[in-house]
């Protein structure tokens, strides 16, 4: 048998599983470094994937609860699409990946974890990040804890 040593997923396994949206409802709360959100814009804020794929993975939110683009207003668009390029720009300067995923799931089919709530992720990578775990053991490898992760990025915006 494989063991992969991931103490913090304990976390999220006795986390009582809760009703309605995370992406409402953490903007709301007085506690920006539990929630992990990074930056606060007018119309959207920046929050770190708490089940990342890597070190790094950033999700870009509108504060209104909104499907699909065509619902932001043009306000919102254009914070949106600024923020996602400050969060490139903050993620090479800390973490100097090699690269960048960047992407939108709309809709359970396309694989969205959240669908009713639109968000960019953004995701950084570097060579050889995605190794032979996912290939033979079907697992992912995150080499850093959030928390650590967030002070690295904690006031860089």
């Amino acid at each position: 048998m494989k063991s992969i040593w991931a103490p913090w997923r304990i976390e999220y396994i006795r986390t009582e599983k809760r009703q309605g949206c995370f992406l409402c409802d953490k903007p709301g709360q007085d506690n920006d470094a539990a929630n992990y959100i990074l930056y606060r814009g007018k119309k959207n804020f920046v929050i770190m994937n708490s089940f990342p794929y890597n070190p790094g993975h950033l999700l870009v939110v509108p504060y209104r609860h909104i499907a699909s683009p065509e619902e932001m207003t043009a306000e919102e668009r254009h914070e949106h699409f600024d923020i996602v390029s400050r969060s490139i720009k903050v993620l090479k300067s800390v973490f100097n990946p090699g690269g960048f995923n960047i992407g939108i799931n709309m809709g359970k089919i396309a694989g969205a974890g959240v669908d009713d709530h639109i968000h960019t992720h953004i995701v950084p990578r570097w060579q050889g990040d995605t190794n032979f775990m996912p290939v033979i053991s079907n697992a992912r490898v995150v080499p850093e804890a959030i928390a650590a992760t967030y002070q690295k990025l904690k006031g860089k915006f």
